[in-house]
């Protein structure tokens, strides 16, 4: 599949236009123009694109890619290194940030909403359907303990657990990545926790002061499922080779 076509079909799919993002969504880097093997991955780092050189693959496609706003423009240093090994090898680069945080099918929300059971999702503000911001409930109510076990078997990774919310938890907002400024929405609305992938300081007393318990899951652990979805749906749809990396990160 040429290049441009598939960058097409990803960035009607994903609807890139209807948002005002931190960096251009598509594709970012071009290479070259026959795609038959594509490297997914959360992040265009050095470790990612070494793989993708390593295992001959045309294209790369991840959810944070390069370019974002408030960054030095200068290509130099770390992003020189990486843009130079792109171009030399002539691999695409495919990066779709909120689209693919908001997709109702392959979003990173979404795709958490099912591995944790969440039901009944609607956005967390209820005028915006494109917000990023997303809640729902359980079928049955679970405590703070049982939410923090299924995050960590689930994810592989151990939450953090801010306990300010009730004893029992039925009703859930969450926003994947560094969402944590949401949780005054869903405090608002009564919502009994609320889920993203970082914390900031004051985000332990938002918790505490307005009753909501929070968890941290880690911003890279909540955001590999999006990419993982769109490239099956990719394989399946467009008849290409499709493998995604985890790079690990911790955090």
């Amino acid at each position: 599949m040429k290049n441009t076509k598939l960058a097409n079909k990803l960035d009607s799919l994903l609807e890139i236009h209807q948002f005002n993002d931190y960096c251009p969504n598509g594709l970012q880097i071009q290479g070259k123009e026959e795609i038959r093997t594509i490297i997914t991955g959360v992040t265009a780092n050095q470790a990612l694109i070494d793989q993708a050189i390593d295992q001959h693959a045309d294209a790369i496609l991840v959810h944070h890619g390069f370019f974002w706003k408030g960054e030095s423009p200068q290509i130099i240093g770390m992003k020189y290194k990486r843009i130079k090994a792109l171009i030399k090898n002539d691999i695409n680069l495919f990066a779709y940030h909120l689209p693919l945080d908001v997709h109702l099918k392959f979003g990173n929300n979404a795709q958490l909403a099912n591995l944790l059971g969440i039901k009944d999702s609607r956005p967390l503000e209820p005028w915006n359907k494109r917000c990023v911001g997303r809640v729902g409930k359980f079928e049955q109510a679970i405590t703070a303990q049982e939410l923090s076990s299924r995050l960590e078997s689930k994810l592989v990774h151990k939450p953090l657990h801010i306990d300010g919310g009730p004893a029992m938890i039925n009703t859930i907002a969450w926003c994947t990545g560094a969402g944590q400024d949401f949780i005054n929405i869903a405090a608002d609305q009564g919502i009994d926790a609320f889920i993203s992938g970082e914390i900031s300081e004051h985000t332990v007393h938002t918790s505490r002061e307005m009753g909501i318990h929070y968890f941290a899951a880690g911003h890279h652990a909540t955001e590999r499922y999006g990419v993982q979805a769109l490239g099956k749906w990719i394989e399946s749809e467009m008849d290409l080779t499709v493998k995604y990396i985890e790079i690990s990160n911790p955090v």
